[in-house]
């Protein structure tokens, strides 16, 4: 996998400040999601191309498209049980089918009518949305929402094996690059490049609550 990376300082200047944005790696058939596991699980992963041996089918699995919220969710590789970070290539048209199932984790009025709805909805549903806030590579949280999608059932099995083009194992870039964050070397330090996702069934941009304008 060729992950284009750029400089830090002008990558986070020309993102949106604030809104809700997917912020991703992409090109016209794929798009980048990071994970990260254990190291049976990820080294696994990593060797064979698809999720297997002690990964868990009966849990739910959260990808993130967003490198810094990933380093600090993992806490740039250092966190307990998250040591091998993966970057995970996958279709972009399953990504697609991602988004149209996804169901936010918490009831919204404006797109639920009732919470009995919502409840009915994410029961239903095999991908869980979530907003939290984003974070820069020092792990402030920044105005901006971030974007993580958990799967599940049947859509993680698909996820796991038939929607996966490549899986890298970004472990030593990462603590390469978590050494200029320890020291604020903030010139130095390298991220994937990463551009605002475009959602155009305007149904399913609604529904995920994404913002129309760059902020």
């Amino acid at each position: 996998m060729e992950l284009l990376t750029v400089p830090y300082l002008p990558q986070i200047e020309n993102l949106p400040k604030q809104g809700h944005y997917i912020l991703a790696q992409y090109d016209n058939d794929s798009i980048i999601v990071y994970q990260a596991y254990r190291l049976s699980i990820g080294n696994f992963a990593a060797k064979n191309g698809y999720f297997g041996g002690d990964f868990n089918f009966d849990r739910m699995s959260w990808i993130k498209p967003s490198f810094l919220w990933m380093m600090y969710r993992s806490i740039w590789g250092t966190a307990e049980n998250q040591e091998v970070v993966l970057a995970v290539k996958i279709q972009r048209s399953a990504f697609s089918k991602i988004l149209a199932e996804a169901v936010h984790s918490k009831f919204i009025p404006e797109l639920y009518h009732t919470e009995k709805e919502w409840h009915r909805s994410v029961t239903n549903s095999s991908v869980r949305l979530q907003w939290d806030p984003d974070r820069n590579s020092s792990g402030t949280r920044l105005d901006r929402k971030a974007i993580q999608l958990g799967l599940r059932n049947g859509f993680l099995n698909k996820y796991a094996r038939d929607w996966i083009i490549e899986i890298e194992n970004i472990s030593d870039f990462v603590q390469e690059q978590y050494q200029f964050v320890k020291n604020q070397d903030w010139q130095n330090l390298l991220i994937p490049k990463e551009l605002v996702y475009p959602v155009n069934d305007d149904r399913v941009s609604q529904r995920l609550q994404l913002s129309s304008n760059l902020d």
